[in-house]
């Protein structure tokens, strides 16, 4: 047997996705060189390792074992990598932080460069709700999370990133010509809410209930994403974070209703459990960020202060 290590990292991929396509995705390349190489690799084993039937790729028995076997080989040679690394005097290893939905459209621009300079780290960033991201802080499973509203109920420390601000936004099929409208507006727009769990949500029900406004509910939906969609595509208004909806702002998909009391403004907060113990990384991080945050909110964030 003569396979290669980046046989094994493409087999690896086709078996957790079952795809050969999200494979490729997933490693940048084209289907047509998965393809290739899946089969280079295969053709060196008597047994297959799947199947494919309809166009789905089936992992076989044998072909798990072999998926299992791949994955500590793997980790193995990262383990080299890291070790070889760190032992030059460079930081090596992961960085594992958890970020809540509207977070994906900030905390590139903090990791970007950082990840750029120490070749060596690797990056493990889930992108969920609230609910999940506390969890998996509360559960010591990652260096940091980011949200824009501080949970009570953990011992947590923290630095300040900047601002989000939170708008009546709409599609411009109607026009609202006032200058300012007042809160009962919300008896005639219908709003579409995220899901239970979301900061969104909590900052978006928090402000309703102190205000006591008189909200019709139209739909609840799942991401920031499928809310932006609903309301470009006619069903309903909704309150959502700027950093969002910069694009559809400019194309003229989305406008800003102009309300009382609006925007609703909090901060974006990076996290950690209170007397944690940093790895060289993690800490490195943190350092980075208190350093560089200013430059990168202007260097990339000047439109936020336009609105």
């Amino acid at each position: 047997m003569n396979y290669t290590l980046n046989q094994l990292r493409i087999f690896l991929k086709v078996s957790q996705y079952e795809s050969i396509t999200k494979a490729a995705i997933e490693l940048h390349l084209t289907q047509p060189a998965v393809s290739i190489q899946l089969k280079n690799f295969q053709n060196q084993f008597d047994l297959p390792l799947f199947e494919v039937i309809n166009k789905r790729v089936f992992i076989t028995d044998f072909g798990k074992e072999i998926a299992e076997a791949a994955e500590k080989i793997l980790q193995e040679v990262y383990t080299i990598e890291y070790k070889t690394l760190a032992y030059q005097g460079k930081l090596a290893g992961k960085l594992k932080m958890s970020v809540v939905s509207t977070a994906k459209y900030i905390i590139p621009f903090f990791l970007s460069d950082f990840i750029k300079e120490h070749e060596g780290i690797e990056l493990l960033l889930d992108v969920t709700n609230k609910s999940k991201v506390i969890e998996s802080l509360e559960n010591n499973e990652v260096d940091y999370s980011m949200v824009s509203v501080l949970p009570e109920s953990l011992s947590l420390e923290s630095i300040q990133l900047m601002k989000n601000k939170l708008y009546v936004i709409g599609n411009n099929e109607k026009k609202f010509e006032k200058g300012l409208y007042e809160k009962d507006i919300f008896e005639s727009i219908p709003l579409i809410y995220r899901e239970q769990g979301s900061g969104t949500r909590l900052v978006m029900e928090r402000y309703i209930n102190q205000n006591k406004l008189p909200v019709r509910k139209k739909m609840e939906l799942t991401s920031n994403e499928a809310v932006k969609q609903a309301v470009i595509a006619g069903l309903g208004y909704s309150i959502m974070p700027l950093i969002g909806i910069k694009n559809e702002l400019l194309n003229g998909e989305l406008q800003i209703i102009p309300v009382e009391g609006f925007p609703i403004e909090s901060n974006w907060y990076l996290i950690w459990l209170k007397n944690k113990k940093m790895t060289r990384i993690a800490q490195a991080f943190l350092d980075y960020v208190k350093e560089e945050k200013e430059q990168i909110i202007k260097d990339y964030f000047n439109w936020f202060e336009k609105y």
